[in-house]
Parts: C-alpha cells; sequence; structure tokens
C-alpha cells in the first residue's frame, strides 16, 4: 500500500507499535576498535505526499529510499561500479512494469542491455492493484514470486449489488494453479521489488532520460551475424547530454501514447470510450454490508463502482463519472490532445473533486452511505480506451513494443499489468536466442506479435463485457482479432455474420492503407442508458455465463497460443505396421504448461515449476511412468540421443546441449524407488546423469502423469518452453519429430 511504515518493534517476537522509528541507528560510544571500513549509515529516505487531491482529513505520505530505488537519479550519485555499454543487444525505453519484466529476464541470460526512463523514480501510488496466478507463476521463474504473492491480500470472495440489492455473493474464481487466485499489490511496490533485482545485478535504470531518435541499418537488420549492432540510438538526459547507443533490438515500453509506435506508423486499432472512472485508494466509513469483499455495485440510473479491499484496512474503489455532473471533461487541454485521445488513460484535471467522487458513489451504492475515514491514498481521473497495436513488432523485427505501448484496456479484470508480464516473457527469450545467433530471428521473433496480439484482443473482448455490465453501456465490444499486421488488409471486409469486422455490431469499410487505425468513438448516450441496462435477472444470467466461460483466463491461466513454428498443430503419429500411436500426453501444444505438486528429494516437495528456472532455456520435462517395462526401452533412445556428440544426434548435442536444455525427468514412485529403478542397468546413464530427476509419488488421480495425461506405454517428453507454454509432445522415442521441430527455429 502506498503509505509509510510506520516506527515498530519485534522485541517480544511479533510486530508492536512503537514510538521511535525502528530503522534509525541507535547512537553510541562504544569503541570496537575495527577501522578497516566505514560504519554502516542510513541512507537518506524522503517522504512524498501520494495524492495530487485530498480530502477533509489531510494527507497520505510515503517513506521513499531513492538511493534503492532512484537509479542514476540518486541523491548519492551513480556508483562506481556503474560503467553502462555503448553497444548493447537490448536497449528498452521505459521503466515502468514491462520494461522492468523485459529486463529481468535479459538478466537471466547474459544478455547486456540499458534501460531508460523519463521519470525520475519509480511510480509512488496507485495504478495497477493486483496480479493473477500466471504472473506470479512467471515471476516464480526469475526467483521474486515469493516477495510479490506475501506482499497483499488474496481476493477469494465476491460480492456484486444490483439496483441496492445483493445479486451475488459467493467465492471468488480459483484455479489450480499454486498462487489460486488475484493477489492485491500496487503498481508502484512491484517497481521498487524489480528495481531492487537490477540493483542486485549491478544494473541501474537511467532516470531522467529519454529516446530522442533511432535510426536502423536495414543491411545490417537483415545480416545473419549476431555481433552486428543495426539500431543507432540517441538517448538524452535531463541536463540535455546526448549519448550514442547501438543495439541489436530495441524494446518500447513507453506507455500508451507510446513515441516509438507513433515512429513505426504502427495503427492503435479500437475503442476511444466516453466512460470515466474517479479513482480513490481511502479508508471508507460504510453500513455496505460488503465493503471489504471484491465486488461490484450496479446503478442502472446512475452508472456502476468496483471495489477492491487492499491492505490495512484501505479499499480501492472504481467510481463510474457521469460526465454531465462533473464539470467539463472533454474541454480540457490533455483530452484535446490526439495521443491522449487515442489511448486514454489519467485525466490531468482539477474540475473533479474527492467529494464529488464520493458524491456520486453514494447515488450508485444507495441506499447505502460511505464516507471517507483516511487521507486518500491516491486519487485519480482515468478515461478508458480499448486499442490494440495492428502489429507488435518492426517489419524488419528489430524493434518491439510491450504493455500499454501495445495495448490499453478497461480495469476489469487487472489486465494492464498482468499481460505486460506475459509480453515481456514472451519477447524476452525469444531476442535472448536471436541477439546470441543461436535462432533465425525471420522464424521465431514473428511469432511475438502473433501470439501476444492475439491475447491482447481477447483481453479487450471479455474485459469489455463486463466494462459494459457494470457501467450499464451499450457501447460496441470491441472485438480485434483480425486486424493484426501479418493477416493482411483484405482480412478486414465486413463479416457480419461472425463480427470480424472491428467492433461486434458495427460495419466499417477497410482502412485505405495499413498505417490508418479502425476508431470507434463514444459519447454520453454510451452510458447510463436504460436501453443497454441488464435487468436483475439478466444480470444474473450474464454473471453465472461470463465466469464459467472467462475464470480462468481472468486468471492468466487459459491463455492459449495459435498454432505456429512453435506451436505446431498437433498430428497422431504412426507406429509399428502403421498403427496410429496414441499421444503421448493429452495436454495441447501452445497451452499453459500444467505445474503439478512432485516430490524433490526425501525430505522436499515443491512444484514442477521450481524446478523450471527463467533462463531461457527449453525445459525437455521427460515422464518415464515407474521406469520399468516397455517404457523403458523408449526412455533409452532418449538417453542415447542425449549422450550423443555433435552431428551423430538428432537434436539435443546439435543446438547446445545443457546450454540449450533443461532436462527434468518425472518418474512414478517414492525417491528411494525411483533410484533404485533407475539404477537396475546403466541403459539410462545419460538420462540420469543430465536430468533433474523427480518423484511422482501422489495418489494415481493427482499425481503428474495423470496431471499432464501421460502413456505409461511409452512415456512422454513435453517441450516447455522458456515463457512456461507447451511447445510440442512426443514418445521419447521419437528424436526425429523433437530434431524436426527445434530445426525449424533454432541454429545450430
Amino acid at each position: 500500500m502506498a503509505h509509510s511504515i510506520l516506527p515498530n518493534t519485534h522485541e517480544n517476537g511479533f510486530r508492536q507499535p512503537a514510538k521511535d522509528p525502528h530503522w534509525i541507528l541507535p547512537e553510541g560510544t562504544e569503541e570496537t576498535g575495527d577501522t578497516t571500513g566505514p560504519q554502516y549509515e542510513v541512507p537518506p529516505s524522503d517522504e512524498i505526499v501520494t495524492s495530487t487531491r485530498h480530502n477533509d482529513l489531510g494527507f497520505n505520505v510515503l517513506r521513499v529510499w531513492p538511493t534503492l530505488h532512484d537509479g542514476t537519479q540518486s541523491p548519492h550519485g551513480v556508483p562506481a561500479w556503474w560503467k553502462p555499454q555503448d553497444k548493447v543487444d537490448v536497449l528498452i525505453c521505459g521503466a515502468g512494469p514491462s520494461g522492468l519484466e523485459v529486463a529481468l529476464s535479459c538478466i537471466r541470460q547474459g544478455l547486456t542491455f540499458r534501460i531508460i526512463d523519463k521519470n525520475n523514480s519509480p511510480l509512488t501510488a496507485g495504478r495497477a492493484d493486483g496480479v493473477q496466478p500466471r504472473f506470479l507463476e512467471t515471476l516464480s521463474t526469475w526467483g521474486l514470486a515469493t516477495e510479490v504473492h506475501e506482499e497483499g491480500p488474496i481476493i477469494e470472495r465476491t460480492a456484486i449489488y444490483h439496483n441496492g440489492t445483493l445479486l451475488h455473493h459467493g467465492h471468488s474464481h480459483q484455479s489450480e494453479s499454486r498462487y489460486r487466485g488475484l493477489h492485491i499489490i500496487t503498481q508502484g511496490q512491484i517497481e521498487r521489488v524489480f528495481v531492487r533485482d537490477l540493483l542486485r545485478h549491478k544494473v541501474l535504470v537511467e532516470r531522467a532520460t529519454t529516446l530522442k531518435k533511432y535510426d536502423v541499418d536495414s543491411a545490417l537488420a537483415a545480416s545473419t551475424d549476431p555481433s552486428t549492432h543495426p539500431l543507432h540510438c540517441v538517448i538524452e538526459d535531463r541536463q540535455g547530454r546526448e549519448t550514442v547507443v547501438q543495439a541489436k533490438f530495441l524494446i518500447g515500453s513507453d506507455g500508451a501514447s507510446s513515441a516509438i509506435r507513433h515512429k513505426l506508423q504502427i495503427p492503435f486499432d479500437g475503442i476511444s470510450t466516453n466512460i470515466y472512472w474517479g479513482i480513490m485508494d481511502c479508508k471508507f466509513e460504510t453500513d455496505y454490508p460488503h465493503a471489504w469483499i471484491f465486488g461490484s455495485v450496479i446503478s442502472t440510473e446512475h452508472g456502476g463502482c468496483v471495489i477492491i479491499p487492499r491492505e490495512n484496512g484501505y479499499i480501492r474503489l472504481y467510481t463510474q463519472l457521469n460526465i454531465s455532473q462533473t464539470g467539463p471533461l472533454a474541454a480540457t487541454r490533455q483530452e484535446r490532445d490526439p495521443s491522449f485521445a487515442e489511448s486514454g488513460g489519467q485525466v490531468d484535471i482539477h474540475s473533479v473533486t474527492p467529494e464529488e467522487v464520493l458524491e456520486q458513489a453514494n447515488r450508485i451504492f444507495a441506499p447505502y452511505k460511505l464516507s471517507f475515514a483516511a487521507p486518500l491514498s491516491w486519487f485519480a481521473v482515468w478515461k478508458i480506451s480499448e486499442r490494440v497495436a495492428r502489429s507488435f513488432s518492426s517489419s524488419d523485427q528489430r524493434v518491439h513494443l510491450v504493455g500499454d505501448a501495445a495495448h490499453v484496456h478497461s480495469v476489469m479484470g487487472a489486465f494492464g499489468l498482468n499481460a505486460s508480464i506475459l509480453d515481456a516473457a514472451n519477447i524476452g527469450w525469444k531476442i535472448g536466442l536471436c541477439a546470441k545467433g543461436k535462432a533465425d530471428l525471420t522464424k521465431l521473433l514473428p511469432t511475438y506479435n502473433s501470439e501476444r496480439r492475439l491475447h491482447a484482443a481477447k483481453i479487450i473482448e471479455i474485459s469489455g463485457k463486463y466494462l459494459r455490465l457494470v457501467c450499464s453501456s451499450k457501447l460496441p465490444t470491441a472485438d480485434l482479432h483480425n486486424l493484426s499486421a501479418e493477416d493482411g488488409l483484405d482480412k478486414l471486409e465486413t463479416h457480419e455474420a461472425n463480427k470480424t469486422n472491428g467492433v461486434d455490431g458495427t460495419v466499417h469499410t477497410p482502412p485505405k492503407s495499413s498505417r490508418e487505425a479502425i476508431w470507434v468513438e463514444s459519447d454520453a448516450n454510451d452510458q447510463q442508458n436504460g436501453t443497454s441496462a441488464f435487468t436483475r435477472e439478466e444480470a444474473k444470467a450474464f454473471l453465472y455465463s461470463f465466469f464459467t466461460n472467462y475464470g480462468q483466463f481472468l486468471l492468466g491461466v487459459d491463455a492459449a497460443y495459435g498454432s505456429s513454428c512453435l506451436n505446431p498443430f498437433m498430428k497422431h503419429t504412426n507406429g509399428v505396421n502403421g498403427v496410429q500411436r496414441i499421444p503421448p500426453v493429452k495436454v495441447k501444444n501452445g497451452v499453459r504448461a500444467p505445474n503439478p505438486r512432485v516430490c524433490m528429494d526425501n525430505s522436499h516437495t515443491g512444484y514442477l515449476y521450481d524446478k523450471l528456472p527463467g533462463d531461457g532455456r527449453f525445459h525437455l520435462i521427460v515422464f518415464g511412468s515407474n521406469l520399468l517395462g516397455p517404457v523403458r526401452q523408449y526412455l533409452k533412445i532418449l538417453s542415447d540421443e542425449i549422450s550423443s556428440k555433435g552431428s551423430t544426434g538428432r537434436f539435443y548435442a546439435r543446438f547446445g546441449g545443457r546450454d540449450r536444455f533443461n532436462i527434468v525427468l518425472v518418474a512414478k514412485g517414492m525417491p528411494f524407488e525411483v533410484e533404485q529403478n533407475l539404477s537396475v542397468d546403466e541403459d539410462l546413464a545419460a538420462l540420469r546423469d543430465n536430468a533433474i530427476v523427480l518423484a511422482d509419488d501422489r495418489a494415481p488421480d493427482d499425481d503428474a502423469h495423470s496431471t499432464w495425461g501421460v502413456n505409461h506405454r511409452t512415456g512422454a517428453i513435453a517441450v516447455v518452453r522458456p515463457d512456461l507454454w507447451v511447445g510440442i509432445s512426443a514418445a521419447p522415442d521419437d528424436t526425429e519429430t523433437l530434431g524436426s521441430y527445434f530445426e525449424t527455429f533454432l541454429l545450430a
């Protein structure tokens, strides 16, 4: 939460309030006689007011530590070890969550990079407020999930009111992920977790620094030589000093009004709504019975509110504003800015006060009442836009957009922050392989756009459906699936039957060129219109259908990617005498890799993902059943492949061996049984010696083999991509299929 940690003491073994700050060193005169170095001193801190607007109860402050978090803007200056390079693999422009996440991926792959940001420090307060299980699963591969998921509450119950009466109260949708549901944490807290990780690796965010211009040498961009740096970038710091940085790849994580997207002339297709949220982080005094439970309050006359419980009794309250009563929003200078009109976001306006937003909330909550019970931690007015970039990548695959630079959408589902990490994890390992010359840039990098744009378009559609329920809006739902650059403009023809024309129920003519965005504008008539409001029965039916169909998507675990060289269409293979083989696993290609519980050794259990680090390697998950009987002959062929040298093998040594592949053997039985069965003969020695061995000792209806749907007769090998999606699966003896798979995009 965006407020200062209060003085406390643990002298009795647990936290209790204290009078004096616990971080201040006690004064003393003891002489230790040790003069080998300077004594530790507490770095300077600042107290920052977190909200631009306040209520009658005062203002909220956050204690920050600039030396830790402000990178090159640290008041102590930059450390002696900071020596940024002029030639790097990746230049990252923007140090919000998406840019920092790309940096985390680069670090773990040993890439060189610089990350710049126009702001002086991480976000102080507000913005994103929750992370999905898939966010945390991704973060776990970088070793940072625990710090994030333990910070705030988890959403476990949901309450929805409709015109003053309870419509739904029950358990929130949950997943089988170890992280279950939505975890509450502010964006600023997450950014500081990420910045500290960079600091541990001797990387600073270059603050108050912007990308002034960049050019791409087309000849070098087309080169297959991985040592070339086709991008010539000029960055400028606050003092106006310019530095030239040469890079192999450029990441545009520069927000919804992305200058990099505009330079690439990539259209930002979608809808600019006239829906505004007044957002307040505060404590409230109220008689509303479910104030500290996640949910929505819908008034078909006045609009909607969304409630997100936060730490320490605070609530994030989103209130739909009636713009006819809250001042001339559309007349502000920021509203007239074409870039803002396209991208939406926070409105820098002072004609709307916290008291007005509270008054509107009380109209929506009626007959219940709310009043402020603490100073505001954050206040903002936010305009909703629903847009997806026509392409997430430049045509030469040297520049890529991530996060808000590629897609913006409503707050429903908490997708902004959660989609950004999937963008970063997806592009991170791909540019890592290409920067090292280990993958074919022309084959691998186009999959970033096809995979992540597909997911972003689905976010727009699904979060938009729920937005329109809460806001009683008749604005069409955006359908942007078929506008991507590689689909071609011929796909933009109107198809009323399946609504592929851009917005549900709205007919468009195709744009005249690939640089013309498809826009749909809304006005006040799109809001709070009786003809668009759901009746109680309709709202209840909508909620049942919506959460049944999209509950797992809202948690990030239902995020299938389409067929490509990375996720080929599943085909049944022929075995002996042409008999069709049973598929080695039931899990489909291109979906999230299941994460069952497993036994690490005699004293430790955990999850499969615990052995899948985010270092850019492919994970070869070998399911070996009990290692005996018919399955052993299949495993022996795989073991022989692992022991092969250079060109004699199908794929393992040919594409890099241990440097490219992380082998995990999952075998049925207790740990001592697995060890014994592995050693009955030396025919599996190479597999044993090169794999992390896990015991699958849970009951048959809850073990890893049944979770993946493994054929026990043949066993299976599942290729899990570095971002934890399933690439392909095969029987362990089918090394030819595995070799054909990897040679479509990897370089030997």
